[in-house]
């Protein structure tokens, strides 16, 4: 099984005509992900890698039964294709642009308390399930599907900690990147509980960084609510207090929360074995199956 996507997904890829959405629209369909239609104003009429353009994501859903979207906009103009498949039948939405201005994504945000429709990202890799569907730019080369599910604010990081699981054999159910802003559609806490939830998730891999709360909000729900071993890895563990450094959400504040050290000892704490290295994290996810 998996959580989220699967191979019945059917995508729209909002921003299809531009230059980043042509393109992973084409990988995507090359992975075998069901993209259905496309979306961008003024745009309706179109066909791009054979798909046809609709002008909103409310017409692409009716027409071509999509239930995900997926989006290539502009950063400027990002937060209004949210709303808009936020405002339409779709099931679930993937942003993958960098970017979008901080009080943008709080309007979305309360938004999304009053819709049941998910948000992944922004500012995210995607989601795979690997030999199924991908939806974003992850590299479905480097997946193998198995038993192990992955959570990660990082998409480099994601990435590396795959090749390592793939070269020992051990594949995945689902991959998330759930991006690495300040605010963000779904949580690690969000994966975990889905991951807790499939049958056939052995295991689940937790990537984090530095800067905020929310690897110590996951190691408290680990502690409380997982059967299901977990494996993580902490990015950012030489960072300067108060440095900006890689995502906009990953910065130390200097109050001793949000640090590599603080992250490392809740996860430890609820038991979850934290690797130095990417290939570590491997060893341990090795030792759980």
């Amino acid at each position: 099984m998996s959580i989220l996507v699967d191979e019945n997904t059917r995508v729209v890829v909002q921003g299809i005509t531009g230059g980043e959405g042509k393109f992973h629209a084409g990988q995507m369909i090359d992975y075998g992900t069901n993209v259905v239609a496309g979306a961008v104003p003024g745009k309706g009429g179109q066909e791009v890698h054979g798909v046809p353009v609709y002008d909103t994501v409310r017409e692409a859903a009716r027409e071509e039964d999509a239930d995900a979207s997926v989006v290539f906009v502009p950063p400027a103009f990002a937060a209004d294709a949210v709303f808009e498949s936020l405002d339409s039948p779709v099931d679930l939405v993937v942003a993958i642009t960098e970017g979008i201005p901080t009080q943008d994504m709080a309007k979305v945000n309360k938004r999304l308390s009053e819709v049941d429709t998910r948000l992944i990202g922004p500012n995210c890799p995607g989601i795979i399930t690997p030999g199924e569907t991908k939806l974003g730019i992850l590299p479905g080369n480097i997946f193998e599907s198995g038993d192990v599910g992955l959570v990660s604010r990082s998409g480099t990081l994601t990435y590396q900690v795959v090749s390592n699981l793939t070269e020992r054999g051990i594949g995945q159910t689902t991959a998330v990147g759930i991006g690495g802003d300040p605010i963000i559609g779904t949580s690690f806490v969000d994966a975990l509980e889905l991951f807790e939830e499939d049958p056939d998730t052995e295991a689940v891999v937790m990537c984090g960084e530095i800067g905020g709360e929310d690897e110590e909000q996951a190691a408290k729900y680990i502690s409380q609510n997982m059967d299901t071993p977990v494996a993580g890895f902490i990015a950012g563990r030489t960072a300067p207090p108060g440095k900006r450094m890689g995502h906009a959400g990953a910065i130390v504040s200097g109050s001793g929360t949000g640090t590599a050290e603080s992250k490392i000892e809740a996860l430890n704490d609820a038991g979850v074995p934290v690797g130095d290295t990417p290939s570590e994290v491997a060893e341990h996810v090795e030792g759980f199956l």
